[in-house]
């Protein structure tokens, strides 16, 4: 009955302090609240290629791969830029998401081209954040 009143009381604990964490103020916070409204709505059209559209076919994971990978081998490249959505569609890719400078967009873009075969093979949605 100890054990059982020692956990519950941690369960409690944990999850009061969580609450608290959850409930406090974004406008006292030192970072402002993200704002990817328009970001989300794109993504909510149905005609718009989503991560979880990939096709799980063997050609095109694989190409999905060979992209991502060269995006994080390149460490000259910031965090944004690595976590670039990348979706491959019947040989396509899709890049999302935002990146620092037109040098990350053009660069992630010039290493999926030559993963993909050509810049014709590439779809770019790529925003360049602080433009």
């Amino acid at each position: 009955m100890k054990q059982f009143l020692r956990l519950l009381t941690l369960i409690l604990s944990v999850t009061t302090a969580d609450l608290i964490w959850a409930q406090q103020d974004p406008a006292t916070s030192s970072q402002a609240p993200a704002d990817n409204t328009k970001t989300n709505q794109r993504d909510r059209n149905p005609n718009e290629p989503t991560a979880d559209q990939q096709k799980e076919n063997g050609s095109d994971r694989a190409l999905a791969q060979q992209v991502r990978r060269a995006l994080v081998k390149d460490q000259s490249l910031s965090t944004y830029a690595h976590n670039i959505k990348v979706i491959a569609q019947d040989g396509v890719v899709t890049l999302k998401g935002p990146v620092h400078s037109d040098q990350e967009k053009q660069a992630i873009e010039a290493k999926a081209a030559e993963a993909a075969g050509g810049a014709d093979r590439i779809k770019s949605e790529i925003d360049v954040a602080n433009k």
